[in-house]
């Protein structure tokens, strides 16, 4: 047995195709349900794997943008956004119910969730959207965001989420996908990023500044070219280093 738990989450649903490969590697998953990508046919096929790898499962909502994947802000009104996290959340609830699988937690995907970690405003709209669920699932969240304060203010339960293959700027935020630095690929990279998080709680930046981080949840993002290879080598690597991945 670890000395210290972590529970690891991918981002899965969204077309890559790797749920069966990444799957025995995971404890968590969160299913794109039809705002960046996916459809019935895809949340349907990925939560029977995700139920059958026994696996907590999250819905995935974004940015009604499949266009720019749901990574790019998007100029809609509170009312539209509300109207189309609620929709995703139905749409997923309908796969859920007909697989028999429980909810295990909400995590917004790309520049809502990045966006939400910082503008007030688009965080309330976002809470508003999810509000009839927050009694019975988790929250994943960024450590120390707007999103987080808010959330826990209005009752929520949350679980911090970091990312295990993702660089962070000195103020806690994801370096941008544009720069070279942001993604960590090697899997002996990952681990010198991860230990420090689950075990010290802190996470060295870019500009190699020590910051204070907490996570209860790291994500390796399923369409990451190398997700598989750093799972593999995780899940041999941790049990090494006294961490348990928390199934």
């Amino acid at each position: 047995m670890g000395q210290f738990k972590i529970d690891i989450n991918c981002d899965v649903g969204e077309g890559v195709g790797n749920e069966a490969d990444i799957f025995p590697f995971i404890s968590s998953c969160n299913i794109a349900c039809g705002g960046h990508a996916g459809d019935q046919e895809t949340m349907l096929k990925v939560a029977y794997l995700a139920k059958k790898h026994n696996l907590k499962v999250g819905s995935h909502p974004s940015y009604p943008d499949k266009a720019n994947f749901g990574r790019e802000v998007m100029d809609i009104s509170d009312q539209n956004l509300i109207q189309s996290i609620r929709k995703q959340l139905a749409d997923f609830d309908e796969v859920l119910k007909q697989e028999q699988i429980s909810l295990h937690h909400i995590k917004a995907h790309g520049a809502l969730y990045n966006q939400t970690a910082k503008d007030e405003e688009l965080a309330k709209a976002y809470l508003d959207a999810i509000d009839d669920y927050k009694d019975r699932v988790l929250l994943y969240v960024p450590y120390n965001s707007v999103v987080a304060k808010l959330a826990k203010e209005r009752g929520f339960k949350l679980w911090f989420e970091a990312f295990a293959d993702r660089n962070y700027n000195s103020d806690l935020s994801l370096v941008s996908r544009k720069d070279e630095n942001a993604l960590i690929e090697d899997p002996e990279a990952v681990l010198r990023h991860i230990l420090p998080i689950i075990k010290n709680s802190k996470v060295v930046a870019v500009n190699g500044e020590s910051l204070i981080i907490k996570a209860n949840t790291l994500c390796i993002h399923g369409d990451t070219v190398s997700a598989l290879k750093i799972l593999m080598y995780l899940s041999s690597a941790l049990p090494k280093n006294q961490v348990e991945i928390q199934k």
